[in-house]
Parts: structure tokens; sequence; C-alpha cells
């Protein structure tokens, strides 16, 4: 026999078929343009195309200098994850598995910067990087992104290592290990899954990000994807070949679409364990 399901919960599964619906209709329209030619395009809208122009791939890559703009995201992506997953699996073991004065008074700190909007942190963050003569430079907004610290990332990464059995890490330290050869060998290892799905997450946050890097860089050469993206926009000021910009953006998407595909059970999974581990 088929279960009946409640008002509610076909209510639920409603507005949830209608939230995707919201973000996938708007991405297979564009898709659906991006193969258009520009008359085409101004024609109408939703006729279909006489034929499939690839082309304007060929033309958004070239136009909008896509191999120097993901090369520049390679390098900033790659910097700032390997930096702020260091740090960010320290702060985690600091906070969950060592005893020490102030700790709930630190993880209070860190709970209150939730209800903080991150934009208040542009202008110091700047003042900062420029004091520092970071600006305008790849290396420095590394610095930013992987030594600033997100909340989501170390509950979620708290979680795993607070499920870690104490008397694993007793034994250890009666063996003579130190917190730094318990931290590395042991809980590193069996957070692992949290680890992973902290990164993944990280890395589609620096790949999509947009103001660190629109504030601090004003080298053309040295933008990343997201500041690329938001330049080929403003040439639609001067301009309207808008379906070259469409595949710009379906060329924009693709790894973040791709690390979706391949890792969303993980994604899925490993934050829900955190957060009920938490």
């Amino acid at each position: 026999m088929k279960e009946k399901r409640s008002f509610k919960d076909i209510i639920f599964r409603t507005i949830l078929y209608l939230w995707g619906l919201t973000i996938v209709f708007p991405l297979g329209w564009v898709l659906f343009e991006s193969f258009k030619s520009n008359p085409e395009f101004f024609a109408d809208i939703w006729a279909m195309p006489e034929k499939l122009h690839f082309e304007n791939y060929l033309n958004a890559w070239e136009e909008y200098n896509f191999d120097q703009a993901f090369l520049n995201t390679l390098y900033y992506v790659g910097g700032s994850l390997v930096l702020g997953l260091f740090f960010t699996t320290l702060n985690a073991y600091a906070l969950t598995r060592i005893n020490f004065k102030g700790r709930k008074l630190i993880w209070g700190l860190i709970m209150l910067s939730l209800f903080l909007p991150g934009i208040n942190a542009i202008v110091p963050q700047y003042v900062v990087m420029r004091d520092l003569d970071l600006t305008n430079s790849l290396t420095g907004l590394i610095v930013l992104s992987g030594l600033g610290e997100t909340v989501f990332y170390l509950m979620i990464l708290s979680g795993f290592m607070k499920a870690v059995p104490k008397e694993v890490e007793e034994s250890a330290f009666l063996d003579g290990a130190s917190h730094w050869q318990v931290f590395w060998k042991i809980i590193v290892p069996l957070s692992m899954p949290g680890i992973v799905t902290v990164a993944i997450f990280k890395f589609i946050d620096f790949y999509n990000a947009f103001l660190s890097p629109f504030i601090l860089l004003s080298d053309p050469s040295k933008y990343t994807i997201g500041v690329q993206m938001y330049q080929a926009n403003k040439l639609m000021e001067y301009s309207a070949d808008w379906v070259t910009l469409f595949a710009g953006i379906i060329i924009a998407m693709v790894p973040s679409v791709i690390i979706f595909i391949f890792f969303q059970k993980w994604i899925i999974k490993g934050a829900t364990f955190g957060s009920m581990k938490g």
C-alpha cells in the first residue's frame, strides 16, 4: 500500500519543487539563448535557433580573456583553499579538543559574528591590505581569503572532531604524543570526511568570490572569473552582444557545476553529519 502523504508534506514538496525551478529555469534559459545568434535573440527569445551557434563560446573565451582569468582563479582558489583549510582545521581542533581558559568566551564571540554583516569588514580589510602593500595582488588576496574564518565551516568541522572518542586521544598522550602529533596523526585522519566537505564548500565559495577581488584588484590581467564576468556584463552598456555574454556565463559556471555533480552526496552527507554531531 502507498503511504499517504500529509497536507504539510505536500505543501513542503511543492515549495521545494518551485524553489528548484526558480534556479534551474533561468540557467536553462541562459544555456538555450547561448546557442542563438544576436538577431534571433532579439527577434524572439522563445523561438528555436535555426542552427546551434557554438562559435558564441569561442567568441566569449577570446573576448573575455578567459584563459588568463581561469589561471588567475586557479592560483587564487588553490592558494586560498590550502591556507584556509589548514587554519580552519587547526582552529576547530583547538576549540573542540583542547581545554583552556576562555574557550567558551571565544566560541561565544565566534557565534556572535554570525549576526554581523560581513560587508562591515570590507573597509578595515582594505585599509590593512593597503598598508601592507598587498592590494592589486593575487597573493595578497590569497592571504586575506585564507586567513579569514567562516563560522559555518568551523561549525561543520567541529562537529566531526567532537565525534572522535576522547579515549583515542588520551591513549596517544599516555604514549608521549604531543598536541601537534595527535592533531596530525589522529584527529586529521579521523575527521577527513569533514575536512573534505569543508574543502568542497570553500572551493565553491572562493571560486564564486566577487567583492574582495573586485575591491582589491585593479589590474585587468589579474582579474578572477567573478570580476571578469562583471566586466563582461558592463560591456553590455555599449554593445548588445548578449548571446556571447550568455555563453560566457555558461563557461564560468562549468567548474562549480562539475564539483556539485560529483560531490553533492558527499556535501549533503558531510554537512548533515557535522551539524548533528555538533
